[in-house]
């Protein structure tokens, strides 16, 4: 080889090392950032993402069977109700059959907004002289004297029928099939389980059915439930007739009688769910809606209301903003303890409640140095004219299920009928005694509801939430809202930001999780607030699921809280 052909061969393979380097250079700057940028992330899984629809909720076996169902050709309502069966036979103690259920829908054709209220009224013949004349002066929290008409059969009727496509057998199926075939029992709900044994033990139907060999499942042992596949089997074949009429109907009042209870038949077969309009608010640029009373759901929309007065994005101390939100959580639950129940019997102030004036009067008695420790209810001008299980679907049309459903208490009542199945709910535990209160307990009237479906609206883009566990929703529920319109985080971040919780109407007391940050936590402590510190994920801030959809692009996210043992699952596609 030639002088000039070596000098040649060593410049070209210099060049190449050069380029090479210069390539693996900017590789490494690439790497760089992308790693600082997923590092640096608040959350701690992607959101689901998928053209196909997409369903969230606290089980997984729950979720797939909704995913299952969109894939068979089910709509967004159809998969809800599946999921919401199966829900009900892995996670009893949290729902079921035996309780209520609201839910909100979105039609995508249309652009309507459904709101379904199906919760169960009180038996006729359950008043306060009853129960005074049995030697209670508040209102039984447990047992056969707890329980109302249970709503979540006649709840899934009315969505099915209205808005669904497929029938109860269909969508029935695969809740029929863990009940009869046995699942094994998830991390958390062995944790549930185990807490309420002495609460199943106390009723020998209740022992009998949730216990195996007289001790709670544990986590991985298969637990199958025959009674509630035959129950679910009389709603397959009959449909709403099949609970509140029939076999499951007769053995509620039959035990019911048993026990010293009120149910009769009439109670079951005149029950009936109702369509209502969605109640809402404006919250920075999105519009969010709830459910209006008997339902908490009003005390969100005033909370943010109030929040929506105080300027976050110009706070320079990051306490600032939690404190607002604490002590509009407080104003917001003293109007709602004071004038929410069952609009047939009581007069409830939804407009003033829900006025940006009156949110602006409210909004005044917040001290930004001080929390308040003595919270009143406010006069809002009257017009003239605790366990709990959530989830949400999208499908891949867009229409949108928000549904949550509850025993109220772990196993509701702690009663289940004579081969039922299921635990009938503690929910009448709300009313009150006191016959002067908006709330009084009164024959076929619905009681004050913890449970709320949540959905926001900004433009082409839809979220339907929800986050369970009895008083703590609506504060939740501001929170993710405020989480998303004020912060920017997307829904699974919001679902994961660290929440605090009041379950207290009055006093400074507040549970915060320990991933609120240290100088925050010793700002609001200067203020006054009084901190129980809980977990980094804690229960007793409740868990969420949510689903967004995307109508520009014709794309659906879905999350799923880290809190409960779910997953947001997306529909498998339909291959040739």
């Amino acid at each position: 080889m030639t002088h000039a052909k070596q000098m040649t061969k060593v410049r070209h393979m210099t060049q190449a090392s050069h380029t090479q380097r210069l390539i693996l250079f900017l590789l490494a700057i690439a790497l760089l950032t992308m790693t600082a940028y997923t590092q640096n992330r608040t959350q701690g899984r992607s959101m689901v993402v998928s053209r196909g629809g997409i369903v969230a909720t606290e089980s997984p076996l729950a979720s797939q069977a909704g995913a299952m169902i969109l894939a068979q050709g089910g709509n967004a309502v159809d998969a809800a109700v599946a999921a919401n069966a199966v829900v009900g036979v892995v996670e009893p103690m949290m729902n079921g059959i035996g309780g209520d259920l609201f839910a909100i829908v979105y039609e995508a054709k249309t652009g309507k907004l459904y709101g379904l209220n199906a919760s169960g009224w009180s038996p006729a013949k359950l008043s306060i002289e009853f129960l005074h004349a049995k030697g209670h002066d508040q209102m039984p929290q447990e047992g056969i004297q707890s329980v109302t008409v249970p709503g979540t059969v006649e709840g899934w009727s009315k969505l099915l029928s209205r808005l669904g496509s497929k029938n109860f057998s269909e969508v029935l199926a695969p809740a029929i099939h863990y009940a009869k075939d046995g699942f094994p029992v998830a991390e958390l709900d062995a944790g549930y389980w185990a807490a309420e044994e002495e609460k199943l033990k106390a009723n020998p139907n209740a022992a009998a059915t949730y216990l195996i060999d007289g001790h709670p499942p544990r986590l991985g042992e298969i637990f199958r439930n025959p009674d509630l596949a035959h129950s679910l089997e009389q709603i397959a074949a009959s449909g709403r007739d099949g609970f509140y009429k029939g076999d499951v109907a007769n053995r509620i009042v039959a035990t019911s009688s048993k026990l010293g209870g009120t149910m009769s038949a009439e109670d079951l077969a005149d029950f009936s769910a109702e369509w209502v309009e969605p109640i809402s608010t404006t919250y920075r640029d999105w519009t969010v809606y709830e459910i209006p009373p008997n339902g908490q759901g009003i005390a969100a929309l005033e909370m943010l209301n109030i929040m929506d007065t105080f300027p976050f994005a110009q706070f320079q101390n990051p306490a600032d903003r939690t404190h607002v939100m604490i002590e509009a959580k407080k104003l917001a639950y003293a109007d709602m303890h004071r004038y929410v129940a069952d609009q047939k019997f009581s007069k409830v102030p939804v407009a003033g409640m829900l006025s940006k004036e009156y949110a602006a009067q409210r909004a005044k008695l917040i001290d930004m140095a001080k929390a308040n420790c003595d919270v009143s209810p406010g006069e809002p001008e009257f017009s003239t004219k605790g366990d709990t299980m959530y989830l949400s679907v999208v499908d891949g049309e867009g229409n949108m299920v928000s549904l949550i459903q509850s025993n109220y208490s772990g196993f509701g009542s702690g009663v289940v009928a004579d081969g039922t199945g299921f635990a009938l709910q503690s929910r009448g535990g709300l009313f009150s005694l006191d016959p002067k209160s908006p709330n009084a307990l009164a024959g076929h009237k619905r009681p004050l509801h913890t449970i709320i479906p949540g959905f926001m609206t900004r433009g082409q883009e839809r979220i339907a939430f929800g986050i369970m566990g009895g008083f703590n929703q609506s504060q939740a529920h501001a929170q993710f809202v405020s989480n998303i319109a004020d912060l920017g985080m997307n829904i699974q971040a919001a679902l994961e930001a660290p929440r605090f919780t009041k379950y207290t109407f009055a006093g400074c007391d507040v549970m915060m999780e320990d991933r609120f940050p240290a100088d925050v936590r010793a700002a609001l402590t200067q203020r006054g607030h009084q901190i129980e510190l809980l977990g980094s994920f804690s229960q007793k801030v409740g868990g969420g699921q949510a689903v967004r959809r995307d109508f520009s692009t014709g794309v659906n996210f879905g999350a799923s809280d880290p809190r409960k043992d779910g997953a947001a699952i997306p529909e498998p596609p339909k291959l040739k």
